[in-house]
């Protein structure tokens, strides 16, 4: 029997969703909603046997629905979600979850309550170069975790519902708790609204671990690069994950300091520490 499937949210990103999950067995995508009524006109076209939709009100009263795909603008996320779970569908939501903590909760609240699946979609937890440096971080590799830092700027996509924190940051916070995996102890963040009053163009942020580790980001639509990238560092090698770049996504470098003091309490400079540089690892990644 087929998972029978609907996606509400159509556009940006939501299409994309919307062919991936058409594309596997055993899914079929019995309903498309979405306000825009030339997103309903291309969808009608791109999957005639779909019932598409303008409203949600068909797909939670449809007892032989059971996932729904939220792809709505970030701020109609929780509210979308909260009605696909309480009418006991499973659901998937495109990031962020929502943008409230709160709302957050009652959300995982809901999906325990209800016996239903709860996912996020944080891709790059299934993306190959990814798993790789958390392969090597789990396996000891790269020695005891410093810290990470993230990159995630770009001249655009402009939003007007959300900022970039909230359009860019999930990315990079869903590998910071996957790759330092200890608790939060406290979160600091500075931005500032240049194009539109009250929605950050640029946001930097850093997460403190209970462990000592720190996580630092930077995200922006207003940024002449475009970089989506991820450091990391620790005792015996350091990681960089170039998400921009075609080919060679992952580099390893066998860099640190060596401490050396052994017994000394003071101790020169050069005799207490040397800095060691060694080879660049490119590993092959298959996509």
């Amino acid at each position: 029997m087929k998972t029978r499937l609907a996606v509400v949210g159509a556009g940006y990103w939501g299409k994309n969703l919307l062919r991936n999950f058409h594309a596997i067995d055993g899914v079929e995508i019995a309903y498309v909603s979405d306000m825009d009524p030339t997103v309903r006109d291309r969808i009608g076209q791109q999957y005639p046997e779909s019932k598409v939709v303008e409203t949600t009100a068909p797909i939670f009263e449809d007892a032989s629905v059971d996932a729904v795909v939220v792809a709505t603008e970030t701020p109609n996320h929780f509210a979308v979600a909260e009605q696909s779970l309480l009418a006991g569908k499973h659901t998937f939501v495109e990031k962020p979850l929502a943008q409230r903590s709160d709302q957050a909760d009652r959300l995982a609240a809901l999906a325990d309550r209800e016996g239903c699946k709860l996912m996020t979609g944080h891709l790059l937890m299934y993306h190959p170069a990814f798993e790789h440096v958390a392969q090597l971080i789990k396996s000891g590799t790269l020695g005891d975790l410093y810290y990470m830092y993230s990159t995630r700027v770009n001249l655009g996509i402009i939003r007007t519902a959300e900022n970039a924190f909230e359009s860019l940051a999930p990315h990079d916070l869903s590998v910071a708790l996957w790759y330092m995996g200890t608790d939060v102890m406290g979160i600091s963040a500075t931005g500032a609204s240049y194009l539109q009053d009250g929605i950050h163009d640029v946001v930097f942020a850093t997460v403190t671990f209970d462990s000592g580790r720190i996580a630092h980001l930077h995200t922006s639509w207003l940024d002449p690069h475009k970089a989506r990238s991820i450091t990391v560092v620790g005792s015996e090698k350091m990681a960089v994950i170039d998400d921009v770049a075609s080919t060679e996504k992952v580099r390893i470098y066998d860099k640190g300091v060596n401490i050396k003091i052994g017994e000394k309490r003071h101790a020169e400079y050069g005799q207490a520490m040397n800095i060691r540089s060694g080879d660049i690892q490119i590993p092959h990644i298959q996509n």
